[in-house]
Order: C-alpha cells, then sequence, then structure tokens
C-alpha cells in the first residue's frame, strides 16, 4: 500500500480537519489570522492527524469527535514547531522562510501560545476528561523532551541515552497519543488501548531516528531548509552519536571540536558527513529506527485484519524508506 492510497483512506476526514483548523485559527487579533493563514499555506504532511483517523476507523469509531481532535493534535505539532524555530535560530521552515523570520520571536511565540491554548480549548469542549489527561501528559513530556535537548545543545558528549531519552519525550509522544486517543473516544478494550499508544510510540521513535537521517542524507530542496542543520542548530543525533563513539582520537577531536564550534561551512560539513559514512552511523541509525517500526507493527496484532490495520503497518514501512 503506498502512502497516497493510505491518505485516501482518511481523505474526507483530513478535509474536514482542514477546514476546522482554518476555521479556528480565524481571531480578532490580525497577528493571529495573518500568522495562522501563512502556516496554513506553508503546508505540512498532517502526518499525526492522519495517524489519529485511521486510527479511529481500526476501533470503528462512529462519531465525528476525532476530526476535532485530530486538529488538536496539528494544533499542538504546529505550536512546537513554532517554539522551537526560536529556540534554534531557524530561518527556514517546509521551504520557506520561517514564522520567527518574516514577524520576529516575539509572535512566532506567542501564536504558538494561542495555538496551545486552542487545543486545550476544543479538546475540554469535546468533553472526555482521559483525553484531555493523554494530552496534558503529552504535552508535558514534550516539554521535558525539549529542555533535555536545550541541556545538551552542542554537547559532544551526548549518549545514545540522552538523545533517545529526548526524542521519546519530543516527538513519540505526541504520535503515541495520536494512535490513542481514537481507542479512548471508541471504548476499546485497555488492551487494545495500550497497544495503540505503543504503536504511535514505536513509529515516533522510527520517525525521528530517520528524520536525524535525512538531515545528513537529503537535499535543501527535499528537506525544506539545508543539510546538516541539526548540527548547525547544535543538535547531536544518532548518526553522529555512533561515529563519534567508533571514531579514533583525532576524529573524535575534530567532531567535538565542530559541534562546540560556532560556524558549519560546507567543508566542515562534508569531513564530518565523511566521518559518518565511513563508521556506517546513518546504516546503523536506519536499523534501529526499522526495529521500532517492526515492534510498532507487532502492537497491531490484537485487531483483526482488515485495511485500516494493513494501512497502519504499511505507515510504518513507509515512516523506514522515506526519502524525505
Amino acid at each position: 500500500m503506498q502512502i497516497q492510497e493510505i491518505f485516501d483512506l482518511v481523505k474526507d476526514d483530513l478535509m474536514t480537519m482542514e477546514e476546522g483548523f482554518k476555521r479556528n485559527l480565524n481571531s480578532d487579533v490580525y497577528l493571529v489570522s495573518k500568522v495562522g493563514d501563512y502556516i496554513l499555506r506553508s503546508g505540512g504532511k498532517r502526518f499525526r492527524p492522519m495517524i489519529l483517523l485511521l486510527s479511529a476507523r481500526l476501533c470503528g469509531y462512529a462519531g465525528d469527535r476525532h476530526i476535532s481532535m485530530a486538529g488538536v493534535i496539528e494544533f499542538i505539532h504546529t505550536a512546537t514547531l513554532l517554539h522551537d524555530d526560536v529556540v534554534d535560530n531557524a530561518k527556514l521552515r517546509r521551504g520557506s522562510a520561517s514564522v520567527n523570520r518574516v514577524w520576529g520571536d516575539g509572535a512566532s511565540i506567542l501564536v504558538g501560545d494561542y495555538l496551545l491554548s486552542k487545543a486545550f480549548a476544543l479538546t475540554v469542549a469535546n468533553g472526555d476528561m482521559r483525553t484531555l489527561q493523554v494530552l496534558s501528559q503529552t504535552t508535558t513530556r514534550m516539554a521535558e523532551g525539549e529542555v533535555l535537548q536545550l541541556l545538551k545543545h552542542s554537547d559532544p558528549s551526548t549518549t545514545e541515552k540522552d538523545y533517545l531519552d529526548v526524542i521519546t519525550s519530543k516527538t513519540a509522544a505526541l504520535i503515541s497519543a495520536a494512535a490513542q486517543i481514537p481507542a479512548i473516544l471508541t471504548g476499546v478494550s485497555l488492551e487494545k488501548e495500550t497497544c495503540l499508544a505503543d504503536y504511535g510510540a514505536g513509529l515516533g521513535m522510527a520517525y525521528q531516528l530517520i528524520d536525524d537521517c535525512l538531515d545528513y542524507t537529503s537535499t535543501d530542496e527535499d528537506l525544506g531548509k539545508p543539510v546538516g542543520n541539526d548540527l548547525r542548530e547544535g543538535k547531536v543525533t544518532m548518526p553522529l552519536i555512533y561515529a563519534s563513539k567508533k571514531a579514533t582520537n583525532a576524529e573524535r577531536e575534530f567532531l567535538k571540536k565542530t559541534i562546540e564550534g560556532a560556524e558549519l561551512g560546507t567543508e566542515t560539513l562534508a569531513d564530518v558527513m565523511s566521518i559518518i559514512a565511513k563508521y556506517k552511523g546513518i546504516e546503523y541509525t536506519i536499523d534501529r529506527a526499522r526495529r521500532h517500526a517492526e515492534t510498532a507493527k507487532k502492537q497491531l496484532d490484537v485487531f483483526e485484519p482488515n485495511v485500516e490495520r494493513a494501512a497502519l503497518m504499511a505507515v510504518a514501512d513507509f515512516v523506514v524508506e522515506r526519502k524525505r
């Protein structure tokens, strides 16, 4: 099953979600609406809402609350991107100038805050306390992940455990919530709810590990930002951590100086990528991602075989194989 076929399964729900997303971005405050319109026009994969909508179909959900909750998940994700871009001093997002580049850091932070507030207002209106609890715990974990990442900024001593702790909280937690929430709305067994949450967590780990590979192996055009951007922003990710662990003392010292340095030129980046290639840092990271994806797929065994289960399994394969 191709990714477009998977999106087609929930395309009507996604369109309805987009309409609600746009409607909920309207505000009497001009800047909120202006930035909201810019965010909508910049696009996005809508990967997390897709997971929620597919999970709702898998659980046999028959209501319409999953639509608003899909929008809530995307609101939270977008808010974290706005905040991330300020912390990272990013200039590009999805191939366009980042919000903080166009309107300044203050606007990016405050509109991000607005989106988070709106997300929780919509969740309260949804009327399910357990969903609210899951999202409250999730956003707390995401904030902890951001702080952990900040503490490890440009730190050459970052370990695999440090890195995995960051992405478990920062990335995997929200994708886990996206898969779990439909189970709560539907009222399926606790076993199935737990398995969906675990599926999302494993999928999220795989997603971020591949993202970190693509930062070194993709193109500027495909990424929508410069290759090597993570290293420029002081993020020490799995390919670099693994290569540094295997490197010679001289190579490790070079990587240390590069990680701690203020600038990353084209030639230096090429040397870093050469060391990563020499010690197969990309291959190691992809293997870790594949193992997380396979573990995620096994969580779906508690569900009867159907097109939605097949689609969610195909998503796990796509996450590992994707090129952008």
